[in-house]
């Protein structure tokens, strides 16, 4: 392989490496086998440009128009004329498809569907990053400034991703680069010619520098100065206590942790900053599922955190110290034992596809049993993942406590330890007067704060004229509740936050409450919660009753009993029961039914057969080409890696069968013997076609034996010097260092003697030399002679030897075409 082939090759990978970390991005991924399609075709097309050869300015454009006709093709084929030329309605149709792409980013959340307009941006985008790289790389011969659109690939996609692409992300872009640095290093010095080993370091014969089987010493060390750089990134950041996040952390969330013991403290960043766009989403993903015996989940609303500190910016968590998940929660702060309570419990699987730092729970939880690094915040009984723990395919269960305080004991409730509530009544000074004085004008006539309360949520959800609105622009600030009391319309967000703050204002304490509604209830009895789900609600503190939940937000979630203008008379009812279809104690696998969905198949809810089975993402089914191509790449990534051992197996096969099977010359490398007559792949003139034939296919059988246990060939040596070579370096001793003599001298015999006579038992002699080698080899030297083998160089050879005579028949053929071209050309004009 020419040097810029190689480099074109490794430019084509370090982009799809780079790309790489953009496939979290968006789901399914398959959009990376149309970037690597198209990218193939661009790079083809500056390679042929390249061999003409044109001018870098006209390569460039070469390249640039092949990969608007790839894009053509594959995005706006309908509108193109002929299926692939950019006409003027295919530019329209691509500008729409970007401006659609550029709407649906700004509308998802990651991991965003693959609308057909994202797929245009992703490869698009890719291709361009590729081009630029193949131009500056391979065109320019400038490996080292294609650096820079890789990192920009990748810096995009850590952007995108929240602050980080991962570590496998970065592993396969930075060693994407580090491999074109050395494909260029090794094209610069093949150019210095041949150089010439030693016994110890020899390549194949005739060849220059770099393309032979062993890696001479600048590349070698190239290896290892790249190894160790990407090392060095990866673990010193690490080390260092000041960088305990490292290059590859996520870094900017704020959290502490307080390691496995009970102290350690936790900062969360605020979580309404993704609240919106969850609920934005056009596909209603299922996060969560989870089977209870409560009978009216109506009201089971799942609770991930409480939002404590209103600074006049934002609502956000305060700085709390965590313990260890006890094995009973402590008693809820200011519940009262008076207080209708029932315990329900709930099993509970998070979705793979869902991953979030707080463990939703229903308020207040009792006793939680989950498996993970989670800790437990007491103040506002949070569990929270340590070291970088999510809910991801989480299973877990909770008993928590239905309080249902009646109204009476609200409306009764004493005041509030002085401590809680000069925390929970703070608002900033720079509240505007407006909300204050809303507040008192909106709860004039009300006898205590539980009224207020009612007053307030009322106001808001019906009787002020607020309207629902999820597109609203969301804010935090103190200007934000005075412009949301103008305006009247926003979603969950604005109602929760305006409420606890206008209720502080009143001294009630109160704090914001993030996590999910209920969920929708399926035929099986178990209740799924989708992305949509997401919501906000105030918690107003009431002592005897604890933190209460109120539902100021119009057409979203469900008002408490309690907490209705007009609560029911009667006598109270009994303790709640589980419904017939539900047992006292929920399974924690639930079963399967005729109505299974593909989501509860893909979270294990529909027994084992069925979750074995397998489901598709939707309800479309499996698609057929995604399919084939992960089963395809599943067995690649299987295969390749024994790939040499099965050559390895074939080869010794091949060599020691009956008839015996001598390589053609341009396989066999250094180290194997030519046959004297000087034609290869044929048996010399001197001996009996088969013995000869034979002998030499086990003579190449021992020598590549000893190559694989680390005794590298050397073709300046005699066969009888060979073989002494071989038994001295390899420490052969009895049989196995004899059969190495006995095929040596009837390799001489072969090829020098007038007759060769047949020897008997060949195989068996490299039986033997190998057996010595195997047991002379510790365990490391045996595997990597079982697995790679060094002499499955070989193949390489192989293939540069018949792209090599591939290419100059071509170019014999082109020379004798042209020539037969001009004389014809000469011959008619002299006829005219």
């Amino acid at each position: 392989m020419s040097g810029r082939a190689r480099l074109t090759l490794a430019s084509w990978a370090a982009t799809l490496m780079a790309a790489g970390a953009l496939l979290p991005l968006v789901k399914p991924a398959t959009w990376i086998f149309t970037a690597a399609f198209v990218l193939a075709l661009v790079s083809g097309a500056g390679t042929l440009a390249r061999r003409v050869p044109l001018a870098a300015p006209l390569t460039l454009l070469a390249q640039t128009v092949v990969a608007l006709l790839a894009l053509t093709a594959v995005f706006a084929r309908e509108q193109a004329v002929l299926w692939f030329l950019p006409g003027p309605q295919a530019v329209t149709h691509a500008v729409e498809l970007f401006r659609a792409g550029a709407e649906d980013v700004g509308q998802y959340a990651v991991p965003a569907p693959d609308t057909e307009g994202i797929q245009l941006m992703l490869v698009g985008g890719v291709v361009v990053i590729g081009l630029m790289v193949d131009a500056l790389a391979v065109t320019f011969r400038k490996a080292a400034p294609a650096g820079l659109p890789l990192l920009a690939l990748y810096s995009v996609a850590a952007g995108l991703s929240g602050g980080g692409a991962g570590r496998l992300w970065f592993v396969l872009a930075g060693t994407g680069y580090l491999l074109l640095l050395l494909a260029e290093g090794r094209d610069r010095f093949s150019q210095w010619g041949r150089v010439f080993g030693g016994a110890q370091r020899t390549g194949r014969p005739g060849t220059a520098v770099g393309s032979g089987g062993q890696a001479f010493a600048p590349v070698r060390t190239g290896r290892r100065i790249g190894a160790l750089a990407m090392g060095v990134a990866l673990v010193v950041p690490l080390a260092l206590p000041g960088l305990s996040g490292g290059l590859l952390g996520v870094g900017g969330e704020g959290e502490g942790s307080g390691g496995s013991g009970t102290g350690g403290t936790i900062s969360t960043v605020n979580p309404l900053v993704s609240l919106q766009d969850d609920l934005r989403q056009q596909e209603d993903r299922e996060v969560l599922r989870y089977r209870t015996n409560a009978r009216d989940t109506s009201g089971m609303y799942l609770r991930l955190v409480a939002l404590d500190q209103f600074d006049g910016l934002s609502w956000k968590s305060s700085v709390r110290p965590i313990v260890d998940v006890p094995e009973r929660l402590p008693w809820p702060d200011g519940l009262a034992q008076g207080v209708r309570v029932t315990e329900v419990t709930g099993n509970f699987v998070a979705s793979e596809n869902y991953e979030q730092k707080w463990l939703p729970m229903p308020y207040p939880a009792s006793r939680v049993d989950v498996e993970g690094r989670w800790r437990y915040e007491p103040a506002g009984r949070m569990l929270v993942g340590d070291d970088k723990q999510t809910t991801r395919g989480a299973r877990y269960q909770v008993a928590s406590l239905d309080v249902q305080p009646t109204a009476e004991q609200l409306a009764a409730a004493g005041p509030a330890p002085e401590e809680l509530r000069r925390e929970y009544t703070k608002v900033p000074v720079s509240l505007p007067a407006d909300v204050r004085e809303t507040a008192r004008k909106v709860t004039a006539g009300a006898d205590n704060d539980y009224e207020r309360a009612l007053k307030l949520q009322d106001w808001f959800a019906r009787d002020g004229g607020f309207r629902y609105d999820v597109d609203v622009k969301s804010g935090t600030g103190v200007q934000a509740v005075s412009r949301f009391l103008k305006d009247k319309e926003g979603f969950c967000v604005h109602f929760s936050f305006s409420m606890a703050a206008m209720a502080r204002s009143l001294g009630i304490p109160a704090r914001v409450a993030v996590g999910f509604m209920p969920g929708t209830p399926q035929s099986d009895g178990s209740v799924s919660v989708g992305i949509r789900d997401a919501h906000a609600w105030p918690e107003l503190y009431f002592e005897g009753a604890g933190w209460t939940r109120f539902e100021p937000t119009p057409q979203r979630g469900s008002t408490p009993s309690y907490a209705r203008e007009t609560v029911p008379s009667g006598p109270a009812t009994g303790p709640a029961q589980p419904r017939p279809s539900a047992s006292a104690q929920p399974s924690a696998a639930p079963s399967a039914s005729e109505s299974c969905t593909p989501q509860m198949r893909k979270l294990g809810d529909c027994g084992q057969e069925t979750a074995a089975a397998g489901a598709a993402p939707d309800d479309s089914g499996a698609d057929p080409l995604a399919t084939t191509l992960i089963v395809l790449g599943v067995a690649v990534v299987l295969v390749l890696p024994l790939l040499p051992l099965f050559w390895r197996n074939r080869a010794r096969a091949r060599r020691l069968g009956p008839a015996g099977a001598w390589e053609p010359e341009e396989t066999a490398g250094p180290s194997g013997p030519v046959p004297a007559d000087g034609r290869p792949g044929r048996a010399s003139a001197r001996g009996a076609g088969g013995t000869a034939a034979r002998t030499l296919a086990v003579w190449r059988e021992i020598n590549d034996t000893a190559w694989d246990y680390g005794v590298e060939p050397d073709e300046s040596q005699t066969p009888r010097r060979t073989a002494a070579r071989i038994v001295r370096l390899g420490e052969l001793r009895g049989e196995s260092a004899d059969a190495v003599h006995r095929v040596a001298r009837a390799v001489e015999e072969v090829l020098y003697a007038p007759r060769s006579q047949p020897v008997a038992n060949l195989a068996e002699e490299a039986g033997r030399v190998r057996a010595g080698f195997h047991a002379g080899a510790d365990r490391r030297t045996r595997l990597r002679a079982l697995l790679a083998p060094r002499s499955a160089v070989r193949v390489r050879w192989a293939a540069s030897a018949r792209w090599a005579t591939a290419t100059a028949r071509w170019s014999d053929r082109r020379h004798a075409l042209t020539t037969r071209f001009r004389r014809a050309r000469r011959t008619g004009c002299r006829a005219a």
